[in-house]
């Protein structure tokens, strides 16, 4: 089985996932021998738990078991409810502050373990949430989610910065004009994920 990033309209129509926007954007690393610091990525669409998680449960009950409890850093959550009514069933919420990555959403199952997902910001270029979303399910992984976010965004600045000095070079001549659609395309990034995950 596998999770798809669904890209958002703004991406080329051939490289958008089929998956409906009420979706999750989720990618989960597949079992390994080892745990790794993350299990995945998330990509939600807001920063509204309550709207959110929904979605995300839909997804992760039939893979994990019911998922009874979830934690966030309230950094960047602006309201974090303590219960969110999901399908069949509510899901209590807590937040750490000093104790959690800010940039990640524990999720408990009753019985069955918890997960380290890391939380992609909704306002993430496709590109980067491509690159961290394949990079926190990687299963030999040993970032944090806070490093991932560093690293995507020192990559990004290469890439600015690379950007720049091709136009330069493009602008006194150095290229011909590239096909500006081919330079654009985002990649459709997709994990497998295990058909009974084990929990920690």
């Amino acid at each position: 089985m596998t999770a798809t990033i669904s890209l958002p309209p703004t991406a080329q129509a051939d490289d958008r996932s089929t998956l409906s926007s009420s979706s999750p954007r989720l990618s989960l690393a597949p079992a390994g021998p080892a745990p790794a610091l993350l299990d995945g990525a998330w990509w939600p669409r807001s920063r509204d738990l309550a709207a959110e998680l929904p979605a995300l449960t839909a997804v992760l009950d039939p893979l994990w078991g019911r998922i009874t409890r979830v934690t966030v850093n309230p950094t960047h959550w602006p309201v974090v409810p303590r219960k969110v009514p999901v399908a069949g069933h509510v899901v209590k919420v807590g937040w750490f502050r000093a104790e959690q990555d800010p940039h990640e959403l524990l999720v408990l199952s009753y019985r069955r373990g918890r997960w380290n997902l890391l939380v992609v910001p909704p306002q993430t270029a496709p590109v980067s949430a491509a690159w961290l979303m394949a990079a926190a399910s990687d299963p030999l992984g040993t970032s944090t989610a806070s490093r991932l976010m560093e690293e995507a965004a020192r990559l990004r600045t290469v890439y600015e910065a690379d950007l720049a000095r091709e136009a330069v070079w493009d602008s006194e001549g150095g290229h011909e004009a590239r096909d500006p659609a081919a330079c654009h395309r985002i990649p459709t990034v997709s994990a497998a994920m295990p058909h009974q995950p084990m929990g920690r």
